[in-house]
């Protein structure tokens, strides 16, 4: 009996130990590269509202419509050609989510004096930016990037990939950080020079497939969140087309707790300065590198002082991939 028992816990001990283990990768190729950034969203997102007299709903801002009379709809041409019809008046049963819950309201549509049916609604389907390449693992061809969620500027909803991808894109100005405002990275995109898709759109960042060549010999030991330090350390970030170049920081505080800011710096660098003023969007992603590990990546400006900014433990964004 009691060999019974040892048995089963043996094969219990089998069974949870892998759910809850998690095999990161040791080594990572660091970024730093410009990233060109698409994600079709998984739904249409509501931005806002305009007047028209016939339409009404019980929709709001954040709002994410998913299905139209229990048709699936994941884009604005899915929307279009449902309530493209002769008819003068349409009663539409309209599928959204709010805060991930499902829920179901009625929209009354009838023409307008011009005949054409006005929703009333602002929406998007995808979005289009730039942002930091933070590293790829070789052994998987996967990579990481951002260090934080592609959400929407209005409602600060995350979208849901329905599919992406990143591509070449090259900084061709910057727009300087003054008193507290960040500047922003300017740039070219070239659409069709695809780097990879984009899978997964999480808290930590953008993760997906890498299929465009690199040097897979440029490879950093991976730092725990236990390997930080305080004082010096470098990112890497592009400044001028897309060519990756080193600049230092000085690490002033470790928070292990923070699910995305556990790392706090201060640029000391004076070209980096000089160039941008401070931290500016598009930087979100650059690799943080000390004593050659790769310890985290830049994912936030201290508004007040655009010299600062915070980063997330390269742990953190490897346990997201996974």
């Amino acid at each position: 009996m009691n060999f019974k028992r040892k048995l089963l816990i043996l094969f219990l001990t089998l069974f949870i130990l892998p759910l809850n283990t998690l095999a990161l990768s040791k080594y990572l190729v660091p970024g730093g590269e410009n990233l060109g950034i698409n994600i079709q969203s998984n739904g249409i997102l509501v931005v806002g509202f305009y007047d028209t007299k016939n339409s009404k709903s019980n929709l709001e801002v954040g709002d994410m419509i998913v299905s139209i009379n229990d048709t699936p709809v994941t884009s604005i041409n899915d929307m279009l050609k449902l309530i493209n019809t002769n008819d003068d008046t349409l009663n539409l049963k309209i599928g959204y989510k709010r805060k991930n819950v499902l829920k179901t309201t009625n929209m009354i549509l009838k023409k307008e004096d011009d005949g054409v049916f006005k929703t009333g609604l602002y929406v998007k389907d995808s979005v289009t930016g730039i942002g930091t390449l933070t590293y790829i693992d070789p052994e998987t061809n996967k990579y990481g990037a951002l260090g934080h969620s592609i959400t929407d500027s209005k409602s600060n909803v995350k979208f849901e990939v329905k599919d992406g991808k990143i591509f070449k894109s090259d900084v061709v100005s910057i727009d300087k950080s003054r008193d507290g405002e960040p500047g922003e990275k300017n740039a070219k995109f070239y659409i069709d020079d695809t780097y990879g898709t984009i899978e997964k759109n999480e808290e930590t960042g953008i993760y997906g497939t890498y299929s465009d060549d690199y040097n897979s010999n440029n490879l950093v030991e991976v730092g725990n969140i236990e390997d930080i330090k305080l004082g010096k350390a470098i990112i890497k970030t592009t400044l001028d087309n897309n060519k990756v170049e080193d600049f230092n920081i000085e690490i002033l505080s470790i928070d292990k707790d923070s699910d995305t800011k556990n790392i706090l710096f201060k640029i000391t660098d004076e070209k980096l300065l000089t160039k941008t003023g401070g931290i500016v969007k598009g930087m979100s992603g650059s690799p943080i590198i000390q004593n050659n590990k790769i310890i985290g990546a830049v994912t936030h400006t201290v508004i007040s002082d655009n010299t600062r900014g915070y980063g997330i433990s390269i742990i953190k964004m490897l346990e997201s991939m996974e």
